[in-house]
């Protein structure tokens, strides 16, 4: 019979308090529900450059055909606590790496092992290094579909610009946020977190960061559109429909 795991067989980043206390209160309750193989805690409390907000988050690896997504709140601080078996962080790497947004990989690799009870955290993260290092690739035909999506919804904003302003609003703002996605991804670049979107785009256009930006100060939604325009002619190069046309296929 195996003898339960506990926290004197782990290992401790260099955190303060209250963030050290709240990760071996979580690791504490992660090893009491499930049979853990590995636990990896990352994010920015772990890296060292918390924010207000910040959370823990948890991946462990267990030896159960099942998943779970548990958040929970230890010495205060919210975690986010990922449980799966090996083929489904897999799966993750895989599926999220055809996103353009490869979370699970970034979280392996950047993370920390806290517990390592099994040659499969080794495994994972070498595979989680090697997926990082391809860039997103996307076929010109997916992003044509892409930016015939954004224009619609900037036709549908001009719909509604008189009628309901602030659905227009709601519209466009949608539109500008997938426009700063397709320049990453028709950049081959892996989508940054939300946080970090439009800071990001100084490393492709600086230009356009700054067009973002002024959208975004902009007091009327009518400066508001004309600037959605204009990142769209400098995007997608197109700002209202356009002909185009799927592949005929067998159905």
């Amino acid at each position: 019979m195996n003898t339960p795991l506990n926290t004197l067989d782990c290992k401790w980043p260099d955190i303060a308090p209250p963030y050290s206390q709240a990760l071996q209160a979580a690791v504490t309750y992660i090893l009491e529900r499930f049979p853990v193989l590995g636990i990896v805690a990352s994010g920015s409390i772990i890296r060292g450059n918390p924010g207000p907000t910040s959370d823990l988050d948890m991946c462990v690896i267990h030896t159960q055909p099942q998943r779970q997504r548990l958040q929970r709140i230890f010495h205060g601080v919210p975690a986010e606590i990922f449980v799966n078996p090996p083929h489904m962080i897999r799966s993750y790497f895989a599926s999220e790496h055809a996103e353009g947004r490869p979370c699970t990989a970034h979280m392996f690799v950047t993370g920390f092992s806290v517990l390592d009870n099994d040659p499969i955290l080794a495994e994972l993260r070498a595979e989680a290094q090697a997926w990082l290092q391809k860039a997103p690739t996307f076929t010109a035909r997916e992003l044509l579909g892409r930016r015939y999506s954004i224009v619609d919804l900037l036709d549908n904003a001009r719909d509604t610009l008189d009628s309901d302003p602030e659905c227009a609003a709601r519209v466009l703002h949608q539109a500008v946020h997938d426009m700063v996605e397709y320049v990453f991804l028709a950049n081959q670049r892996f989508l940054p977190r939300l946080k970090e979107l439009i800071a990001k785009l100084q490393e492709i256009d600086t230009d356009l960061e700054q067009l973002v930006r002024a959208y975004y100060q902009a007091k009327d939604i009518q400066t508001q559109a004309q600037l959605a325009d204009a990142m769209a002619q400098r995007t997608i190069g197109v700002t209202e429909f356009f002909e185009w046309e799927t592949q005929l296929e067998a159905v």
